[in-house]
C-alpha cells in the first residue's frame, strides 16, 4: 500500500470514529451498541480498501484486446581475434591484440547468409583498435589497452552499416624483443639524464668556486667565515693557505700582500757559482743573497730581492743588462754597491774582451803566419 493509499485509509477512518461518537451522543445509545457500532464501522472501511486494491489490479487490456506482435530475438554471434598487428606511433614497433569481437545485424530481419558478418565485424574491431594505437607510444602498453577496452566496449556498426560489434577481453602486447629494446633505450635515456644533471652540476660547482669563491683570497676568507662564522681565529691561521690555494686556482703567484704568510712558497734564491770560467770572476755568483746584518739590507740585497721577485734567474742577458745599466747609474753615488751588483751579477766576457789587443783572436791567428 503506498502512502497516498495510507494517508486516505486514515482519514476515512477518523471521520467514520468522528460520525459514530455523534450518533451515540446524540441518540444515547446504550453502552453494549458501542462496541458493534465500531466493528461495523472497521468491517466497512476493510471492504472498501479491498475493492479498490482488486480495481487497481486489473489489467486495462484483458487478453485478447491487444494483437500479438513477436518480437525476432537479436543475433549474437562471436569470432576470436588473435594477435594481429596494429601499428604503434614509433615506425617498426607494432601492438600485437587479441580480443572476443560480438556481433550482431544491424537490422534483425536483414538477412545475413549472404555476407560473411564475422569478417566484417572483425575488420571495423581491427579499424577502430587501429586508429587508437597508431597515435599512441608503444612505452605503455598496458595502458593503451585499458583505452582500447573503453573505445571498443561500444556496439557500433561497421561503414557498411550491416553489422554491429564490440571487443571483450582486449589484449594489447608488444613483441618480447621490442619491449627489451624499449627497457634498454629508457635506461640509456635515465643514464643520460643523470650523466648530464651530474656535469651540470659538476660545471655549476666550478664556475662557483673558481669565478666566485677562488677569485681572489679575499673572496676565499669571506665564503670560508660564512662556512665556519664561529671559528674566525682559525680562519686568521688559515689565510696563508687560502692565498696558496686562490692562486693555484688562478694559474699565478700568491698576491703580494699575503707572500709574507707563505714564506715556503718564496725561499731564498741561490745563485750558483758558475762551472765555468767564461762567466766572468769565480766569484761572480755566490751562496744565497743574505745580508750580514738582517735587519739593515743594503742597497746591493734590496736589488737582488727585487729581481727575485721578478722571477729572474742568474744568466739572463735581460739581467745582466739590467744589472750594469743599473751600477752604471749608481756608481757615482756608491761605487761600493755597483761593483758589488756587477759582482753578482756580471756580465758573460765577449770574444774581443779575451783577446789581448782587443781584436778577434781568430782573425789574428790566421793572419799571424803571413806577417
Amino acid at each position: 500500500m503506498s502512502t497516498g493509499q495510507k494517508t486516505v485509509s486514515t482519514f476515512l477512518t477518523l471521520i467514520g470514529a468522528l460520525l459514530v461518537l455523534i450518533l451515540g451522543l446524540c441518540l444515547d445509545w446504550p453502552f453494549w451498541v458501542w462496541p458493534t457500532a465500531v466493528v461495523i464501522l472497521l468491517s466497512a472501511l476493510a471492504v472498501a480498501a479491498t475493492t479498490a486494491a482488486r480495481a487497481r489490479r486489473r489489467d486495462p487490456f484483458p487478453p485478447g484486446t491487444v494483437p500479438d506482435q513477436p518480437i525476432p530475438p537479436v543475433e549474437r554471434r562471436e569470432v576470436y581475434v588473435d594477435r594481429i598487428s596494429l601499428p604503434s606511433q614509433f615506425p617498426d614497433y607494432d601492438f600485437l591484440f587479441s580480443a572476443t569481437v560480438r556481433w550482431c545485424p544491424a537490422e534483425p530481419s536483414a538477412d545475413v547468409s549472404l555476407i560473411n558478418a564475422g569478417a566484417l565485424a572483425m575488420d571495423a574491431v581491427v579499424e577502430r583498435a587501429r586508429a587508437v594505437t597508431s597515435r599512441r607510444e608503444p612505452f605503455r602498453s598496458s595502458l593503451v589497452q585499458q583505452e582500447l577496452s573503453g573505445a571498443l566496449g561500444v556496439m557500433e556498426a561497421d561503414p557498411g552499416g550491416r553489422v554491429r560489434a564490440l571487443a571483450l577481453d582486449v589484449v594489447l602486447v608488444l613483441p618480447e624483443e621490442d619491449q627489451q629494446r624499449l627497457d634498454r633505450l629508457a635506461a640509456i635515456r635515465k643514464n643520460e639524464d643523470l650523466w648530464e644533471h651530474e656535469r651540470n652540476y659538476e660545471r655549476n660547482k666550478r664556475e662557483y668556486l673558481g669565478g666566485d669563491v677562488l677569485r681572489d683570497t679575499g673572496s676565499a676568507v669571506v665564503w670560508w667565515l660564512a662556512k665556519n662564522d664561529d671559528h674566525v681565529e682559525k680562519a686568521v691561521n688559515d689565510i696563508g693557505l687560502l692565498a696558496r690555494l686562490t692562486s693555484a686556482a688562478n694559474n699565478e703567484e700568491v698576491a703580494e700582500p699575503f707572500r709574507h704568510l707563505v714564506p715556503e712558497a718564496f725561499p731564498p734564491i741561490t745563485l750558483p757559482e758558475p762551472e765555468s770560467p767564461a762567466f766572468g770572476t769565480p766569484h761572480a755568483f755566490e751562496g744565497p743573497f743574505t745580508p750580514e746584518e738582517p735587519t739593515e739590507p743594503g742597497a746591493a740585497d734590496t736589488f737582488t730581492d727585487f729581481v727575485r721577485r721578478l722571477g729572474r734567474t742568474p744568466g739572463d742577458e735581460e739581467l745582466m743588462l739590467l744589472s750594469e745599466q743599473v751600477a752604471m747609474a749608481i756608481e757615482d753615488w756608491d761605487e761600493e754597491t755597483a761593483q758589488e751588483i756587477r759582482r753578482r751579477f756580471a756580465a758573460r766576457p765577449t770574444a774581443a774582451a779575451a783577446s789581448p789587443n782587443g781584436s778577434d783572436p781568430a782573425s789574428s791567428s790566421s793572419s799571424s803566419p803571413e806577417s
